[in-house]
């Protein structure tokens, strides 16, 4: 019967990406009673797929199809009544897929809310949402404790006051909780409304600035007034200004500009804790809707932003990595701030740069792009010299801030207190006592990485990983960093029995007992991840150390990226010489970037400010290179050296790990795949120039129980390089070794672990 229709009129058939590991897109037809037109590219579908039924998005329609009719399935249901990812995103995220050699259709899942992943069109009007009421949040929860399904739908809604769908709470139960539901309307402690559309359709006006910008400085200044000359349309700048010149300042003056043309602007930022500040700057300045996307949100408020930011209501959106893919409408610049940082490259899943899909989003609109940092990537800096990023320098500190001193302390042969040399300490005491404040760096968590036993050697190693369990005094437990593994602290060596273990090496939490110590009577507070894993623990300690005099700050490098401590005078890096040696060829230049930054916290306003490095290595070539050159002579160096070994940014790289349950699973895997690029490579061009580092156990071959290898590809020309990896995944996924390992491709990888 199916094919009788089908004969009579031609085929309805819609190309959809399915968020499964296939690489590639599926064939469907469209039923009679739905009409080709209403279908469009961006809108989500019911699929029936394997056994489930799955949401999938559609990307084309055609009339032909290679499969056999009678093999092709009906779409089962339209779930949206317009697009809800337009043209601009569908090719970018085509391209995504294509670049980073993903699954298509995991692609375009990672681009949706969590909500639109799901069968009903989330928080569109009409909807009913459920809520607390007064009742139900006053109420003594502890009544509850053996109706757990009660208190777990009140603990779900108290985590989203924005309330949620009945499907939406079901997705997080268990059990019959539908009667545990009832009970709770009954009790009058929730309670139901419909949705409503509140979003405001944007209408342009002169109502763009609600306080004036600061005054610009000659730098400043000459940088808007470049960026403006490409502000309607593709042209790529560089804001390379060292700490405290004032880059924000550039941003907003050039944000200002498209506001009044009526376009939206786009800011990613790498970390979640460097949003509210610039959220502040930005909501001081203008008077438009500004909106933030990261982790941080629940669902349904990453929904929410993500529906207002569509409709053109958001003007400006401040986000972390995954707010590139965001619709915008209006969309008419991208700034992108530190854009250095890695945590803008995803490390796992999808393996993309932000940044890189910045660019490419930047050029498919035909607008501007900036990118803003005091320690520029080796890679933006090339893009510079190659004329394709224009390169603009801010070297004066905004006000009348001076650039901090810089100073060596070398530890050899000198009595450390855990770690902290007596030349520190006599400089923080000069600090302290003139009501300043010294912020201490060191980048390792926890009491000590290391426990040891005296008597036989024995060191507490993480069976699950080739690693070394970090000790947490506070809760008295043995962690693993790297897969979460933890144990209680033994009373006595597990090999021989001996009684006396010791704890080698410092962490932030070992600094903090010792500076409590010595600084009684001083504020101190450690920012790292053991002390703000609470909602909103970290932004009150920064409004903590921004607002106090004559106190000691500890951290990680949570404290290094771009935070503004005015009372700051000191900055100290403990051990410096942890970034010294590393057999990734980017070591340094991250070194080096982290000794920028950190430093920049020192002297941001009119003190004068003061850096030291503790050292054993203080004839260290970076070290020197760094605090005689300055950054950008570091730099100028580190690419000519890249420059003469052949390495990124002059050539292209794609790293294909593997995991397995046993080591020679892996092996085979990674030879299998050398194998095949091999072959591939003997048909490329004479002048091909691929190498191929491996295959080799990875850094850490065993990690959270699993084996672990990698294969590195180094290409002189990016086209060769992805020419061989789509021969590789053409043959790769019908190979037996290939189902007994867990592997993944990273192009243009930023970190060999």
């Amino acid at each position: 019967m199916l094919e009788n229709s089908l004969s009579e009129k031609k085929l309805k058939i819609v190309q959809v990406a399915v968020p499964t590991p296939l690489r590639r897109t599926f064939d469907y037809l469209l039923s009679n009673d739905i009409n080709p037109q209403d279908v469009q590219p961006g809108m989500r579908v019911l699929v029936p797929f394997g056994r489930t039924r799955q949401i999938a998005v559609v990307v084309g329609q055609s009339d032909e199809t290679d499969i056999d009719v009678k093999k092709l399935r009906l779409v089962s249901k339209v779930l949206d009544k317009k697009p809800i990812l337009p043209e601009s995103i569908i090719k970018l995220l085509n391209w995504v897929a294509a670049y980073y050699h993903h699954p298509i259709g995991e692609v375009y899942r990672a681009a949706l809310p969590v909500h639109y992943r799901k069968k009903e069109s989330a928080l569109e009007p009409g909807v009913t949402l459920w809520f607390l009421t007064d009742l139900g949040k006053d109420a003594d929860w502890d009544l509850l404790k053996r109706a757990v399904r009660q208190r777990s739908i009140l603990e779900e809604l108290k985590r989203s006051p924005e309330g949620l769908t009945r499907e939406q709470i079901a997705s997080e139960q268990e059990g019959q909780w539908q009667s545990a539901l009832k009970v709770l309307v009954e009790k009058k402690w929730l309670v139901t409304k419909v949705q409503e559309n509140n979003s405001t359709p944007y209408r342009p006006g002169n109502a763009i600035g609600k306080n004036p910008g600061l005054q610009l400085n000659t730098e400043q200044q000459a940088s808007v007034e470049a960026l403006l000359q490409h502000d309607a349309s593709y042209h790529a700048s560089l804001i390379d200004g060292i700490t405290g010149s004032g880059k924000t300042e550039v941003y907003l003056s050039f944000i200002e500009q498209q506001l009044k043309n009526a376009r939206q602007v786009l800011v990613l930022v790498p970390e979640i804790g460097l949003t509210p500040q610039l959220i502040h700057r930005f909501e001081h300045r203008f008077s438009v809707k500004i909106q933030t996307l990261h982790s941080g949100l629940n669902n349904t408020q990453r929904m929410k932003i993500w529906q207002q930011v569509s409709s053109g209501e958001v003007r400006i959106l401040i986000g972390t990595r995954s707010a590139v893919f965001t619709p915008m409408p209006d969309l008419g610049a991208i700034i992108i701030d530190e854009e250095h940082d890695l945590s803008f490259k995803q490390q796992d899943g999808i393996r993309y740069s932000a940044k890189d899909i910045a660019l490419v989003r930047a050029n498919y609109a035909d607008i501007p792009i900036v990118l803003g940092t005091a320690t520029p990537s080796m890679e933006s800096l090339y893009l510079c010299q190659k004329s394709k990023m224009s390169h603009h320098k801010l070297r004066q500190r905004a006000g009348q801030a001076k650039p901090p001193e810089v100073h060596l302390i070398d530890v050899r042969g000198q009595y450390l207190q855990h770690g902290i040399s007596r030349t520190l300490i006599d400089l923080m005491h000069q600090h302290l006592d003139k009501n300043n404040q010294v912020l201490l760096f060191q980048n390792r968590r926890g009491y000590s990485p290391v426990l040891l036993c005296n008597k036989c050697g024995w060191i507490s190693h993480c069976h699950r990983c080739d690693a070394k369990l970090t000790y947490h005094q506070q809760h008295n437990r043995l962690r693993c960093h790297h897969c979460q593994t933890e144990q209680h602290l033994p009373a006595q060596c597990p090999e021989c029995g001996h009684g006396e273990l010791s704890h080698l090496g410092i962490g932030t939490e070992r600094v903090e007992k010792t500076i409590r110590a010595l600084f009684p009577g001083i504020e101190v507070i450690r920012i790292d991840r053991d002390t703000t894993q609470r909602k909103g623990s970290l932004q009150t300690m920064l409004e903590r150390a921004r607002d106090a005099q004559k106190q000691i700050l500890i951290g990680t490098q949570m404290l290094a990226k771009g935070h503004h401590f005015p009372n700051v005078t000191l900055v100290a890096i403990l051990d410096i010489d942890q970034g010294l040696y590393s057999i990734d060829f980017r070591a340094p230049e991250r070194l080096a970037q982290l000794i920028v930054q950190v430093s920049g916290r020192a002297g941001r306003e009119e003190k004068k400010g003061q850096v030291v490095l503790q050292t054993s290595h203080p004839e260290d070539d970076i070290l020197n290179s760094l605090l005689n050159e300055g950054y950008m002579g570091f730099a100028a160096k580190a690419l000519a050296e890249r420059k003469e070994v052949l390495l990124p940014p002059y050539a292209y790289q794609a790293l294909i790990r593997a995991e397995a349950n046993k080591i020679e699973y892996y092996q085979l895997f990674l030879e299998y795949c050398f194998q095949v690029m091999n072959s591939s490579k003997q048909h490329l061009p004479a002048d091909h120039d691929i190498q191929f580092l491996g295959p080799v156990p990875a850094p850490m071959e065993k990690k959270a129980g699993k084996y672990r290898g990698q294969l590195l590809i180094q290409a002189s020309a990016r086209k060769n390089l992805h020419n061989i990896i789509n021969d590789l995944i053409k043959t790769i996924e019908a190979n037996k070794a290939a189902q007994r390992v867990r592997w993944s491709i990273d192009i243009d990888p930023q970190e060999l672990y």
